[in-house]
């Protein structure tokens, strides 16, 4: 008799251990299973509707020999028999409420997690979305969470935000990741850094193209604590991981944040040099005069630039360009190097001055601000 408390007590914590739940929930399922079993085996036996059960009916598990009686108002009613075709309906229930019990603690356990990154492995893709192995269970990375420029190949290891859990309109959780959220790149600062882990230095803002450029704005209320460089470390090895982890793709700029909006915003548009900032506060505008030679600089490549800076500031950017007084004037360009479309139709360099006045208009309309020359 020993002998069978003992097995029924040990597999009873063995499928609690393996499936991470307890040994309640392991009884409850036991219990759920059983009186659906004896509703389906025996119909005559009025016990109530299956979402309304009478409250005098309850199956006793007896946890330390694993008896099982079927009880109503106190009275044993176990029909003689009630077994092997019960037995594997009664099976098949202990299995699913076993693995919904488990659903629910794995789904617990992440719960706590949301806001942090973890490291995943691609175990397959379908048109839309990429699923992950996180460790107990699979997470689903969505096509807007993705880079654009990478390619999710299976077995690949990656690191993923962990973005939230959501309930399918089947009743389904499922964990959303993301490699393209900004607090992505905050955690991995967060990481790397120790000032950051310590709050010595403070992430006040990051905003992303994934994949293309970032910008990271960055503060430190102690003196003599330099935030940029705590976040590039030595010889840029603190930025360059961080890097890394995106596949070496995208370009962090690190920022030091400044109450003064017109120095931040010049910081903000870096690496170009800035001549001059007008604000309006109330609408939250910037007019931004650089010299043509850091235009380009200033509004990057497809108005990125100047569309992070923007995002990043708050101000609405104008770019106002004016010529470079120490840039060579076209009448001093001697007349062999000057490079017309007049001069031959099919001439590439009538076709590259043609895309570059092509690549200035697509910036100016996908970028918050104007774009003058004066």
């Amino acid at each position: 008799m020993v002998i069978v408390k003992s097995e029924f007590a040990l597999a009873l914590n063995q499928v609690a251990s393996e499936r991470g739940i307890t040994v309640s929930d392991v009884i409850e399922s036991m219990q759920a299973a059983i009186l659906a079993a004896f509703r389906k085996e025996h119909p005559e036996i009025s016990i109530g509707e299956e979402d309304d059960v009478d409250p005098g009916v309850e199956v006793k598990i007896d946890q330390k020999t694993g008896e099982t009686q079927i009880l109503k108002d106190g009275e044993n009613i176990t029909p003689p028999g009630f077994g092997r075709i019960a037995a594997q309906t009664a099976r098949q229930v202990i299995i699913q409420k076993i693995r919904e019990a488990e659903k629910k603690t794995v789904i617990s356990h992440y719960q706590d997690q949301i806001g942090t990154i973890v490291r995943g492995r691609v175990i397959r893709r379908d048109l839309n979305n990429v699923y992950v192995d996180i460790g107990k269970t699979e997470g689903v990375l969505p096509r807007d969470e993705q880079i654009r420029n990478e390619t999710y190949v299976a077995n690949n290891r990656y690191v993923f935000y962990l973005k939230e859990i959501a309930t399918t309109l089947a009743g389904y959780s499922r964990i959303i990741l993301s490699r393209a959220h900004p607090k992505l790149i905050a955690e991995l600062f967060k990481r790397e850094v120790p000032e950051i882990g310590n709050e010595t230095v403070e992430i006040k803002n990051i905003v992303r193209e994934p994949g293309e450029r970032a910008k990271i704005a960055v503060f430190s209320s102690q003196s003599g604590v330099d935030p940029v460089g705590a976040c590039v470390g030595q010889k840029g090895v603190r930025v360059q991981t961080v890097t890394d982890e995106l596949n070496g793709k995208e370009k962090i700029d690190i920022i030091q944040w400044n109450e003064d909006p017109k120095l931040f915003i010049i910081s903000a548009l870096s690496p170009a040099e800035v001549q001059q900032v007008e604000l309006d506060k109330e609408l939250k505008r910037a007019k931004v005069t650089v010299l043509e030679t850091q235009a380009p600089l200033a509004i990057g490549k497809g108005g990125a630039n100047v569309n992070l800076a923007a995002r990043l500031t708050g101000y609405e950017i104008d770019i106002v360009q004016v010529d470079d007084p120490n840039a060579p004037k076209k009448e001093d360009t001697p007349q062999a190097e000057q490079i017309t479309s007049e001069d031959d139709p099919q001439d590439t360099g009538g076709e590259t001055k043609a895309t570059d006045k092509k690549s200035k208009k697509e910036a100016s309309r996908k970028s918050p601000s104007k774009i003058v020359k004066s």
